[in-house]
C-alpha cells in the first residue's frame, strides 16, 4: 500500500497481531511504538515484548522508546534496546519533562553509533536544534507530530516542508517522519511534501483499502449503511 503514495508506512502501535498483520498484508515498511500505546495494550514486560516483536518482524525497522526522565539513566536504556538488533532505533523525545533540551544526550549517543529516533518534535526550532548532533555513517529518524500541530487549529504543512529542507543537510541516513497520521489523506500530504515516513495507526491502516474507492458507489454504500441502522434500531417518525 505504501507504493501507493511514495512513502514509507510504518506501523504505530503496540499489539504484536496487528503488527504481524500490517506486515504481511499491508506492506508497511517498518515500525514504532511509545509507552501510551504500550499501555494501552497492556504490555506489562517491555523487554519481552520487544524481543517478541523482533522474533515476529524479521529485520523490519522498529522503533522502541527509553523510559526514564533523567539522561544518565536514558543513556543506558538506550544502549541496552540498541542491543537488540541493528534494525532497532531508540525514540528519544526531544525533551524530557522538565523542558531540558535532550540534544547533547542525542549527540553522545549518536557518537557512538546508536541509531536514533527523535520524537515529540513540534517546532521548525526543534529540528534545527537536533539535526547538528547526529554524527557520520550513522541512520537516524527525526518524528515530527504533524497531526499534534494540527489539532491544535495550526496546518502542519509549512513545518513539514521546512523539516524537509532542513533533513537533507543533514549528517548521515536521516529521514523525516510525519508522526501523528490522523487520516489518510494525511498520507498522500506528507508523500507530497517529500516527506520520508509516516507513522499510521491501525484503525487507518485498515482505510487503506478505500484508496481509490469510487465516490458515487461509497455514497450508495453509506445511504444503505445509515437504511440498516435505522432498521436495527426500528425507530419510525410517522
Amino acid at each position: 500500500m505504501s507504493d501507493l503514495f511514495n512513502i514509507d508506512i510504518y506501523a504505530d502501535g503496540a499489539v504484536i497481531k496487528d503488527m504481524i498483520k500490517a506486515k504481511n498484508e499491508l506492506n508497511v515498511k517498518g515500525f514504532t511504538t511509545n509507552p501510551s500505546l504500550m499501555k494501552k495494550a497492556g504490555i506489562t514486560d517491555y523487554m519481552k515484548f520487544a524481543k517478541e516483536v523482533l522474533n515476529n518482524i524479521e529485520g523490519m525497522p522498529i522503533s522502541f522508546e527509553v523510559f526514564s526522565d533523567d539522561f544518565n539513566t536514558m543513556k543506558m536504556e538506550a544502549l541496552k534496546l540498541s542491543e537488540l538488533g541493528k534494525n532497532v532505533f531508540v525514540k528519544i523525545p526531544i525533551t524530557n519533562t522538565r523542558g531540558e533540551s535532550s540534544v547533547p544526550l542525542i549527540k553522545e549517543l549518536s557518537a557512538l553509533g546508536v541509531a536514533i529516533n527523535v520524537t515529540a518534535i513540534l517546532t521548525v526550532q526543534q529540528v534545527k536544534e537536533v539535526v547538528p548532533a547526529f554524527s557520520d555513517g550513522t541512520s537516524n529518524i527525526v518524528s515530527v507530530f504533524a497531526g499534534r500541530v494540527a489539532d491544535t487549529g495550526v496546518d502542519p504543512t509549512e513545518l513539514m516542508r521546512e523539516s524537509v529542507e532542513l533533513i537533507k543537510n543533514s549528517k548521515g541516513d536521516t529521514k523525516l517522519l510525519w508522526a501523528s497520521c490522523r487520516e489518510v489523506l494525511n498520507i498522500k500530504q506528507a508523500a507530497d511534501l517529500g516527506v520520508d515516513i509516516i507513522t499510521v495507526t491501525t484503525p487507518v491502516l485498515n482505510k487503506l483499502s478505500m484508496v481509490g474507492e469510487d465516490l458515487q458507489k461509497l455514497s450508495l454504500e453509506t445511504v444503505k449503511g445509515f437504511n440498516a441502522d435505522v432498521k436495527d434500531l426500528g425507530f419510525s417518525i410517522v
